[in-house]
């Protein structure tokens, strides 16, 4: 016995078939993230600069509002320090990264205000 689809039937495979295609194709490559952030307050205009214990170097100033965020850095461990005016002022050591998750190191601010002209 053979069975016919109807036109309608057709329609209905080809457009199953479409929308298939269409996800598998449009679906959202979703990376994964090797990577952490620090971050937190401090005295606007100061320098923040992470060394990790293999070795790598990212430094940020930070912002008027007394803000700063290192992003993008690998996992592992680091040293965290406050430069002002060219001289270390504090330092935080062993700071853990780990993947997706910020860490927050505040630094102490004049009088409690972190913010330019604040």
């Amino acid at each position: 016995m053979k069975h016919i689809l109807s036109t309608n039937g057709m329609r209905r495979v080809a457009l199953v078939a479409a929308v298939a295609v269409g996800a598998a194709i449009c679906a959202p490559v979703q990376a994964q993230s090797t990577a952490g952030t620090i971050g937190g307050h401090g005295p606007a205009g100061a320098k923040v600069v992470a060394v990790s214990s293999a070795g790598l170097h990212r430094d940020t100033t930070i912002d008027k509002k007394g803000r700063y965020r290192l992003g993008n850095l690998p996992m592992g461990t680091y040293t965290v320090t406050l430069d002002k005016d060219g001289t270390t002022v504090d330092t935080r050591k062993n700071i853990p990264i780990r993947v997706g998750a910020n860490s927050q190191i505040d630094f102490a601010c004049e009088n409690d205000v972190c913010e330019a002209g604040g």
